[in-house]
């Protein structure tokens, strides 16, 4: 099995999530007691999450690029970069290093094309639903991205990074996601995208009209794949 560099921090509760489907779907494929091979570099998301705000990507992305670079130097064969806000900066980490940048907006488009379906909503960071390197990069895969109404997007980044990236879980916000993928359901989305790594820790099938993409367990699969993948 080659080895799976994961770039985390992103929050600390997602990437938990990402080393649990990673162990399991290397169990689940090689059965006993398999599990991933894989390097973490965990980051201070408070240092991330500062230049977020600050909109100084290209110095968020020089973290994340050493992080790639140590992830390499420790033998990870291709990297994973933990959360979707942060592909903004993917060129940048991608150009840091000579392994594979196992990129998740290429995974989603495609689990979203292999369905059958094309029009979808985008749930995620404001960053994520509002800029053009996430939604842009879905499109260029032939989706139809639809995004929430103003006030919606405004719950949706709230909770994520108030509460979410906290470990925080409230039902009254699992009832204001619920109203806002019906929204989006209402304005064409056949399926909807959970486009931020925190937001499967809150929302499941049940609580959707319509098919949902779950970004992380996505990726996590893709990893897989491509780390049990035959030369």
């Amino acid at each position: 099995m080659k080895t799976i560099g994961l770039i985390g921090g992103m929050s600390w509760e997602s990437t938990a999530e990402y080393y649990r489907l990673l162990n399991e779907l290397t169990r689940d494929r090689l059965g006993g007691l398999h599990s991933a091979r894989c390097v973490l570099y965990s980051v201070d998301f408070a240092e991330i999450e500062r230049l977020q705000v600050q909109s100084r990507w290209t110095e968020a992305g020089e973290i994340l690029a050493a992080a790639a670079q140590a992830l390499e130097a420790a033998g990870a064969d291709m990297v994973l970069i933990c959360t979707n806000t942060m592909h903004k900066v993917a060129d940048q980490v991608e150009a840091a290093v000579s392994v594979p940048l196992l990129h998740l907006a290429d995974v989603t488009a495609e689990a979203v094309r292999a369905s059958g379906l094309r029009r979808v909503g985008l749930l995620g960071t404001a960053f994520t639903m509002e800029q053009d390197f996430y939604r842009g990069r879905l499109e260029a895969g032939g989706l139809d991205v639809r995004t929430p109404e103003a006030e919606g997007r405004e719950i949706v980044h709230r909770v994520i990074y108030e509460e979410l990236c906290l470990g925080i879980v409230r039902e009254e916000s699992r009832t204001a996601y619920r109203k806002v993928i019906e929204g989006l359901v209402a304005d064409g989305a056949e399926g909807v995208i959970l486009g931020c790594t925190e937001i499967e820790l809150l929302i499941g099938s049940e609580d959707s009209p319509v098919p949902l993409f779950p970004t992380t367990r996505l990726h996590a699969a893709a990893a897989v794949d491509e780390a049990l993948r035959a030369e």
